[in-house]
């Protein structure tokens, strides 16, 4: 059997100060938290965004590209095969 002690007044204010004081900042603390993982899903989507619309452009560059030597390459070709039938 334990024998009951006397316990401080002090020791009894001071845990429940704390207690108190968890209980307090709790509210505030999630809404830092909750504020916190919000502006990393924004910052992860605008980062997203930046991402395809760079690859977009290098998509756009590449067909661009393509086009304009396919285009070249049918004038060269025609301009071969004329050559060719004069000089035939």
């Amino acid at each position: 059997m334990a024998f009951p002690t006397a316990v401080n007044s002090q020791i009894t204010d001071s845990v429940t100060q704390a207690n108190t004081k968890v209980l307090g900042d709790a509210p505030s603390v999630a809404m830092g938290n909750l504020y916190q993982a919000t502006a990393q899903a924004l910052a992860n989507a605008a980062h997203n965004a930046t991402t395809n619309q760079q690859q977009a452009n290098i998509t756009a560059q590449a067909a661009t590209t393509q086009g304009v030597a396919t285009l070249y390459a049918i004038d060269t070709a025609s301009t071969g095969k004329a050559t060719s039938k004069i000089f035939a």
